[in-house]
């Protein structure tokens, strides 16, 4: 298994973040976490809210938690919220379940991260961790239909 890099964390929020500017997305925070749900790299845009890096941080981490991209977690979370919201407070609330968690898989498909974006539509941000991953040299799992 490959370890997430700083080189190549550094390459995605850097590489989420251009791509956000030249869509013209609403300014972005970008937090990328290693397996174990650390923060490896983080970036937040002039004018990004003051809630942005704990969602940010909070789609990340619940990709990682549950193992599958947060746009899984979104549709789980729609057919079954009593559980969700058990697994919010199971979580101390730092579990978000919105698009825009994207997992990070090596070449061998094993994960070694993930990134969360908050700032613009749950959609829009993981277009953009997506374009990072990638970027990177790395595979993107957003979960979902999208995956």
């Amino acid at each position: 298994m490959q370890s997430l890099t700083l080189a190549q964390a550094s390459t995605i929020v850097d590489v989420a973040i251009k791509t956000g500017r030249d869509k013209k997305f609403q300014p972005l925070s970008v937090a990328v976490l290693d397996p174990g749900g650390h923060l490896v790299a983080f970036k937040r845009e002039d004018k990004s809210g003051i809630l942005r890096f704990d969602i940010a941080f909070g789609k990340a981490w619940g990709a990682l938690g549950m193992g599958f991209g947060s746009r899984t977690l979104a549709e789980r979370a729609a057919n079954t919220p009593q559980f969700f919201t058990m697994l919010a407070a199971a979580s101390g609330g730092r579990m978000v379940t919105n698009p825009g968690g994207v997992l990070i898989r090596d070449a061998d498909g094993d994960i070694i991260g993930a990134v969360g974006i908050s700032g613009d539509t749950a959609d829009n941000d993981e277009t953009c961790a997506i374009a990072g991953i990638e970027a990177a040299g790395l595979k993107a799992d957003p979960g979902g239909s999208k995956k």
